[in-house]
């Protein structure tokens, strides 16, 4: 049966005595505890009038608290409605409206974000950290070790959350998911990678996210796994010492933290000289540096991974081939909040550069009326994992889904003799040349992304023309010409332009002519992301 409750309990049942979850360095919870945490709250959603089918948010970062809350609602035939920490109090308040949630469940550090906050169907707020409730009913309490009173049939249709995307092109949607929607996806990723009882998993991403919430809690806790959190945000100071004390067997991640590292450690020290950038040129001498620096990078990580899934946004292809090359454990994953989420995934070992791999079992993947020359076109996907639709939005939900069941992804691809799916772009960031020719913006800052002291870039159109703005490492660019004996300090400007040239002609020589910048520019603070790291992109058009 595709059901939380009912694929929790049969965990609960078989893994008892095993480690389930807890904080990096702190007491951990078992199986059996976390059964009973599961029914205390299950009790206090009772107490607070929470009926099967009603709306419970969830805004909170990371946290063993985090999960139980989520058994708990949705064991109860309730709708949880996880908020993105990265929210802001305007987008919150809307969330909450929205949903017409009727209890918030918010731990201590973002409870400042619904400060004042008030509706007419929201009617108890619950810290998270500790379940104390802060506001509702005065007979409601946490009381450790009180068993839910009723008995809750839940179906494998019934709506399970509410996720609340944060887009990357504005205004968020409320993504409906039912039971079998994310048991569904958490049963067929096994077919990509097994996951077992001796598995760990350390979280590194927000829960909020279906990517985590999926693949990162509902997968290792129907499997009898241990999952860890950190305290702190994954900053390298806090990460690093994490990942030798846990030694984890499963992360999953986003694109830029692998980039951050291939930029940021490695390549640097294959550029250190001429004579070692000379070898690195050279492909047999690229693969052996690329293999000594992925060993090292293996063991930062604990020397455990046996599985290091990336999804979420498309990964650099320099960064991929320093990961094929070292051979290092990865995956390459596709989906959508839409799809619970993945629809696309490579068993590790068997990744193809530029490709996100063949469909996951049980789901099938088309291209839509695609390109006669190119093959390429819109990446259309049926399967259980499918969403029921966006809340209270028929209109948006008939946009995207056809009348036989097909899932428009808006994502552009093309799919090879082999099936595996290769990722263009997103639909709406794709440029129409002046002559009728699609320019895909990732593409091009793939290219960019690559050049010496970038962090980050992003390609528009304005007036008819491709503008790159780039935001780089202004303090590694001033100490490469305080090296070269230039004035520093008199000439910033003078340094950024000469550096912002010489970016454009190295574009321009890799990329075609339809894809040629005519405009680069400096862009000083980072681009705002949303929670998978992925540029918002509708903020610079």
């Amino acid at each position: 049966m595709l059901t939380i409750p009912f694929l929790a309990g049969e965990s609960f049942r078989k893994h008892g005595k095993n480690k389930a979850m807890g904080f990096v360095g702190e007491d951990v919870i078992s199986y059996s505890q976390l059964k009973d945490k599961t029914g205390s709250v299950m009790r206090l959603l009772e107490d607070l009038r929470v009926m099967p089918g009603e709306k419970v948010a969830i805004l909170s970062t990371s946290m063993p608290n985090w999960g139980v809350t989520y058994l708990a609602i949705t064991s109860l035939g309730a709708v949880a409605v996880p908020i993105l920490p990265d929210f802001t109090p305007v987008e919150i308040a809307n969330v909450l409206n929205h949903s017409g949630a009727k209890a918030l469940f918010v731990s201590g550090n973002l409870a400042h974000k619904v400060a004042g906050f008030s509706s007419d169907a929201l009617e108890a707020v619950v810290a998270i950290d500790d379940f104390a409730v802060t506001s509702g009913p005065d007979s409601a309490r946490y009381n450790e070790g009180s068993v839910p009173a009723g008995e809750y049939n839940v179906a494998e249709e019934d709506l399970a959350v509410i996720i609340y995307t944060s887009g990357t092109t504005g205004k968020s949607k409320g993504v409906m998911l039912t039971h079998r929607n994310i048991c569904f996806t958490a049963r067929q990723v096994m077919t990509i990678q097994y996951v077992v009882e001796t598995d760990v998993f350390l979280s590194i991403l927000p829960l909020s996210h279906t990517y985590e919430q999926t693949l990162g809690l509902v997968l290792p806790l129907f499997n009898g796994a241990m999952i860890w959190y950190l305290r702190k945000a994954p900053t390298p100071s806090v990460l690093l010492p994490a990942l030798q004390q846990v030694k984890p067997t499963t992360m999953l991640t986003v694109p830029l933290i692998m980039e951050k590292i291939y930029f940021g450690k490695v390549a640097p020290t294959f550029h250190k000289s001429r004579f070692v950038a000379f070898l690195y040129g050279l492909p047999v001498f690229r693969r052996i540096l690329n293999k000594l620096a992925g060993r090292k990078i293996y063991k930062a990580f604990g020397g455990r991974l046996r599985f290091f899934g990336i999804g979420g946004a498309k990964l650099n292809p320099t960064v991929e081939q320093f990961l094929l090359d070292a051979k290092f454990p990865y995956a390459i994953g596709y989906g959508l909040t839409e799809t619970s989420p993945l629809l696309a995934g490579t068993k590790v070992g068997s990744s193809k550069l530029g490709s996100t791999g063949p469909a996951m079992e049980g789901v099938t993947l088309k291209i839509n009326n695609p390109d006669p020359a190119t093959g390429e076109g819109e990446v259309w996907a049926r399967g259980e994992n499918v969403m029921k639709g966006y809340y209270m939005e028929p209109a948006m939900t008939a946009e995207v889904m056809t009348p036989d069941g097909w899932f428009r992804t808006g994502d552009l691809g093309v799919i090879d003799g082999n099936n595996y799916l290769s990722l263009k772009g997103r639909l709406k960031n794709m440029i129409v040349g002046s002559s009728g020719e699609n320019i895909y913006p990732e593409e091009i800052e793939s290219v960019i992304n690559d050049f010496g002291h970038v962090i980050e870039s992003l390609v528009v159109q304005k007036k008819g023309k491709l503008v790159a703005m780039v935001h780089v490492n202004l303090e590694e660019l001033q100490a490469k010409y305080a090296q070269m004996k230039k004035d520093v300090t008199d000439h910033a400007e003078q340094i950024i332009n000469e550096y912002l040239e010489e970016l454009q002609r190295y574009v321009n020589s890799r990329v075609n002519r339809y894809s040629q910048l005519q405009l680069v520019v400096y862009h000083p603070e980072p681009f705002q992301k949303t929670a998978t790291l992925k540029i918002k992109r509708f903020l610079y058009y």
